[in-house]
């Protein structure tokens, strides 16, 4: 695999990143460079491990890995984005501040839902003789980190603004996004 089909790789892999990225940072009261760095770790970190998790796994699980990671990513995506709309609408900030929150499970359940895919494309690379995993997964993280690094940053400008609206467009994103990655799964094109 040559250095322009990876980078085209990364970027469409990193494409659901970029799209949570920016509903994070919608949700953020001030999104600093530091908490979007944050999604940025977080998203290309797992970016990066899916896939060389994917390569090791190879063939073996291949079959139970692509049968079932659509309805995963669907499920993760669209409860995050029902409560990202749910809270839009909830009284008190308390709301705000559980879906603005950075911890651990919350991050690591969105970091899980925006890279099963990448887990099947390290499968993939586990039949592809001239593909160099380290200099993949290397290259898949970084372009990952960037793009969710600026994502977050950018869904804090537009959140600023915006404030409720934004966070119900992002809601809204997110459930879109888990229901196309769900249709194309069984069969439909866009």
């Amino acid at each position: 695999m040559g250095l322009a089909e990876l980078f085209i790789l990364a970027v469409g892999l990193s494409m659901d990143a970029f799209a949570v990225s920016i509903c994070k940072g919608l949700a953020t009261e001030k999104c600093t460079l530091k908490r979007a760095a944050v999604c940025g770790v977080w998203f290309g970190g797992f970016q990066a491990l899916m896939p060389l998790i994917g390569f090791f796994l190879g063939y073996r699980f291949r079959d139970a890995i692509t049968s079932l990671d659509h309805w995963i990513a669907f499920v993760l995506l669209a409860f995050i984005g029902v409560s990202m709309i749910r809270e839009a609408f909830g009284e008190g900030e308390e709301h705000k501040h559980e879906n603005a929150s950075m911890d651990v499970k919350t991050m690591f359940i969105m970091a899980v839902a925006t890279s099963i895919d990448a887990l099947a494309v390290g499968v993939t690379f586990a039949f592809l003789p001239d593909t160099d995993i380290r200099a993949a997964v290397i290259f898949i993280g970084v372009i990952t980190f960037l793009l969710s690094t600026i994502g977050a940053k950018l869904g804090g400008i537009l959140g600023e603004k915006y404030k409720k609206r934004a966070q119900i467009a992002g809601g809204v994103i997110l459930v879109l996004l888990g229901l196309k990655i769900l249709l194309e799964h069984l069969g439909f094109r866009f």
